[in-house]
């Protein structure tokens, strides 16, 4: 394959468009889920059997001695083992939404790259050596060349640091990010850079004509202000986002302030966006620690909509205000509620390989 110098041409596709498969990576760090990891398996598994009806499973697991006990897991629940293919990559953690890569595709020349952006454990971690390395093992298991996105700070040519979660796009050129955590001083991800230049390496890269800049991310998000918790595109110009009804919540107000700056938003064409409101569920603790439930975490596959639910009385609602939009997919609830405990749900545990048909 020759190599590609140029990406004019490339972009990010939208979740909802074709794709050839998703990456999982299996969970093994216990620590992410103290007190509730033996569930967690069961999740995924889930999770993989819904995916796997649509299309093929990436999935990483830390060593060879693992995959038959996995294998065996799988079939437990009648999971086909062609639709899943296993590669043997190390990870410190299991969200490949913000480790793993992000696929660009240009249709008129049929070609597939894909971007190894920085990775800094969302300036949380000092443990992050081996989900550092996911995007270019990956891009070796499916000879795909790698783009390392690069700025310079301070006269030192660096990696742009960029998670998957902090972004969303409609795949036509507009992008939903927030300031807490590109722009934030908490948790940073590029010190030092001013808000121009993050717009133009992101730009520059994904193929972004327009930004739309929310303010904060929900309570409990350890990631300090990621997007996918709380506004997604489900079309060019149409987007769900999280609201929250009750005035005394801590996510009120952040909520009501995104809401107002999405109803003067436009598209890359200066079309007007379509708001579509989800009520939050009701403030969920573990262990007296408030995490991010949310339902906007859901992720789109070839045929279906993998949305989270907590046992919570707002669950039906927002699953009927999904499939009353997007009735093209079958939507499908997966309990979250053990899942949540690591911070994250399903969008942030997979990520998406865009189809070129």
């Amino acid at each position: 394959m020759d190599r590609i110098n140029n990406i004019d041409g490339f972009r990010m596709p939208a979740e909802w468009e074709r794709q050839d498969s998703t990456w999982i990576a299996w969970p093994h760090n216990k620590n992410d889920w103290p007190g509730l990891f033996a569930n967690i398996p069961n999740v995924f598994r889930e999770i993989i059997l819904n995916i796997s009806k649509s299309q093929k499973v990436n999935l990483l697991v830390e060593e060879h001695k693992q995959i038959a006990k996995i294998k065996r897991f799988l079939l437990q629940k009648n999971i086909k083992l062609s639709k899943v293919h296993i590669h043997v990559v190390r990870t410190n953690r299991v969200w490949t939404r913000d480790t793993g890569p992000i696929y660009l595709i240009n249709k008129k020349k049929n070609e597939k790259i894909l971007l190894n952006w920085g990775f800094n454990a969302w300036a949380k971690y000092k443990d992050y050596q081996y989900d550092n390395s996911v995007p270019l093992q990956i891009s070796n298991i499916q000879n795909i060349q790698s783009i390392t996105p690069m700025i310079k700070i301070k006269s030192n040519s660096v990696p742009f640091v960029l998670e998957g979660g902090s972004i969303d796009v409609n795949g036509q050129g507009t992008l939903i990010t927030t300031k807490e955590c590109l722009l934030g001083k908490i948790q940073q991800r590029n010190p030092g850079l001013s808000k121009i230049k993050i717009e133009n390496t992101i730009s520059k890269y994904l193929n972004i004509k327009k930004f739309i800049w929310l303010n904060k991310g929900i309570v409990g998000d350890d990631t300090h202000g990621h997007v996918d918790d709380i506004t997604r595109f489900f079309g060019t110009n149409k987007i769900f986002t999280a609201v929250e009804h009750n005035k005394k919540d801590k996510n009120y107000l952040p909520l009501k302030e995104n809401l107002k700056i999405l109803e003067k938003s436009t598209n890359q064409d200066n079309k007007q966006n379509e708001i579509v409101e989800i009520p939050m569920p009701n403030p969920l603790y573990i262990k007296k620690t408030r995490v991010p439930a949310s339902y906007l975490n859901f992720y789109f596959t070839n045929d279906s909509v993998l949305v989270p639910i907590f046992n919570d009385k707002n669950d039906d609602i927002a699953l009927n205000i999904i499939q009353k939009n997007i009735k093209n997919k079958k939507i499908i609830p997966i309990n979250c509620k053990d899942l949540i405990w690591g911070f994250g749900a399903i969008h942030c545990m997979t990520q998406q390989e865009p189809s070129l048909k």
